[in-house]
């Protein structure tokens, strides 16, 4: 097995750009072709120490491929990386009208569980999901074209929040689909 620098950011992993704007299916594409060269099946013929270094290197790469697959993980990374962690332990400072709007979705989810109304958890699901897809954007351009590194970790920290509410809200149309 070739020696492996573990060292090497996520990104030089796959020999891609260290930006957060990416080609999925380019990503896809090079995981698996990392799993081809890496994966402990391959190397089940080698030495128990080249063994356990594929398992080592597999893992690596799988960490590597889910951290970039998933934009909010993509982009926390990207800011640790450029020193600008998000680190939610010490900073959950979100703006009032955020807050606001995370309460009102929230008993909103609440209403429409216990009155088992499935249309209205799916229509802010689906709201939910647009209002994310333009902050998706925003961080883009945050990241990869101005640099901002503090909007950038605040538009993280938010859809950090977000995503737990569409997480929340698929839970409770199964629930009511399982009833």
């Amino acid at each position: 097995m070739a020696t492996i620098d573990f060292s090497q950011d996520h990104f030089t992993l796959f020999g891609l750009p260290r930006r957060y704007a990416l080609d999925e299916a380019e990503l896809d594409r090079l995981f698996r072709e990392a799993q081809a060269r890496v994966h402990p099946d391959m190397h089940a013929h080698l030495g128990e120490a080249e063994q356990r270094l594929a398992m080592q290197w597999s893992t690596r790469v799988n960490e590597a491929y889910q951290t970039l697959k998933q934009p909010i993980k993509r982009a926390s990374y990207l800011l640790e990386l450029a020193g600008a962690a998000i680190r939610l332990d010490q900073n959950r400072a979100m703006s009032a009208e955020f807050l606001l709007q995370q309460m009102e979705w929230r008993e909103a989810v609440e209403e429409a569980s216990e009155g088992g109304d499935i249309r209205a958890l799916e229509a802010m699901h689906h709201r939910i999901k647009l209002l994310m897809a333009a902050e998706y954007e925003k961080l883009r351009v945050a990241i990869d074209e101005q640099g901002d590194h503090q909007l950038a970790a605040q538009l993280v920290r938010q859809m950090m929040f977000q995503e737990k509410l569409l997480q929340e809200i698929d839970s409770a149309i199964e629930v009511l689909e399982t009833t």
